[in-house]
């Protein structure tokens, strides 16, 4: 049984990786400018800078690609370890606090310091949502009942509705915050460069590691903390390594692609569908199935609307909406 879940995982990680290179192609092809294939290989081997096509491939399309990913993948990842810490099927990055703490501080920025272009929020944005994160797990954890899980998703329901009451409040109070405020909410790839993905790289691949080396312990957790402690699994230290996993992917995400919904909701539970609830499988399977969504929802929106675009988040939470409501409804599926 082991051995054909193996071989099953093996097989659909090799498939996402495969569809992930195809949506790349695709994504550096696809917009209001459609360019062939072969042009696309010119501009990224033999870039000429009088070409028109290589300039929108190499300073648009490259970065939001990347970023595509990068995001895609941070955000399936973390909402993998977000079900697995808190034993929630329901749960999902933003049950932190992450994307209330990145809001506050993006409206910060905009407020006090006067940046309005989104390759500047990078900094706060990061910021604000690991310092809400942290703030959620200190309180989350503490305490007689500090293994209980509910106790971190209500923390985290609190957190964010005092900072979501804020956010409101200062752009109910502020027409120019508002308006450069929710191009931003509305989370998307675009008008970042590749200086800002290498802001955020590094901070990904940590959380990335740490995801993949807790995968062991989120199986034994999957039993019960009591369970799990008299196997003599640390429980403590697997939600511990869990939440900085969680804060730095993201955080990282959510400061380049804005606060997306669904990718880390959506992509553990169609997985579990197909490989169970083993989180070796589920977290490595993950990481190319969530940029493969993004990069997908983000092409989706630039040729819905011609000659505009709808922002990938927008494509997101339209299509992953009743996706998910199908998988609930099916039986067996919102179990860990």
């Amino acid at each position: 049984m082991t051995n054909a879940r193996d071989r099953r995982g093996r097989l659909l990680l090799v498939a996402a990786i495969g569809v992930l290179a195809v949506m790349v192609v695709v994504s550096l092809m696809v917009g209001a400018r459609p360019v062939a294939p072969a042009v696309v290989v010119d501009a990224l081997f033999r870039p000429d800078p009088s070409s028109a096509d290589h300039t929108v491939i190499l300073t648009q399309r490259v970065p939001r690609t990347v970023i595509g990913i990068l995001a895609g993948a941070a955000l399936a990842l973390a909402g993998t370890l977000m079900q697995g810490l808190t034993r929630n099927p329901l749960a999902d990055p933003g049950l932190l606090g992450v994307n209330a703490g990145a809001s506050v501080a993006v409206l910060a920025a905009i407020t006090v310091w006067g940046i309005t272009s989104p390759s500047g929020f990078v900094w706060f944005a990061f910021a604000g949502a690991a310092a809400a994160s942290v703030v959620v797990a200190l309180i989350g954890t503490r305490g007689p009942d500090a293994t209980n899980p509910a106790k971190l998703a209500l923390t985290g329901a609190a957190v964010t509705a005092g900072l979501t009451a804020v956010t409101t409040f200062i752009l109910t109070t502020s027409i120019s915050a508002f308006d450069v405020f929710r191009y931003w909410q509305v989370g998307g790839l675009t008008a970042r460069g590749l200086d800002t993905v290498a802001v955020v790289t590094i901070p990904i691949v940590v959380g990335a590691i740490i995801a993949f080396a807790s995968a062991r312990g989120l199986d034994v957790m999957a039993l019960g903390d009591e369970t799990a402690a008299g196997l003599g699994h640390s429980v403590g230290r697997t939600r511990a390594l869990g939440i900085v996993a969680t804060v730095l992917l993201c955080g990282a995400a959510t400061s380049i692609a804005g606060p997306i919904v669904f990718v880390g909701l959506l992509v553990p539970h169609a997985l579990r569908a197909l490989v169970g609830g083993d989180y070796r499988w589920l977290l490595a399977i993950g990481a190319p199935a969530g940029a493969i969504l993004l990069l997908a929802a983000d092409v989706v929106g630039r040729v819905i609307a011609l000659p505009g675009e709808v922002q990938a988040g927008l494509v997101v939470a339209f299509v992953g909406a009743p996706v998910l409501v199908s998988l609930v409804l099916r039986p067996g599926r919102v179990a860990l």
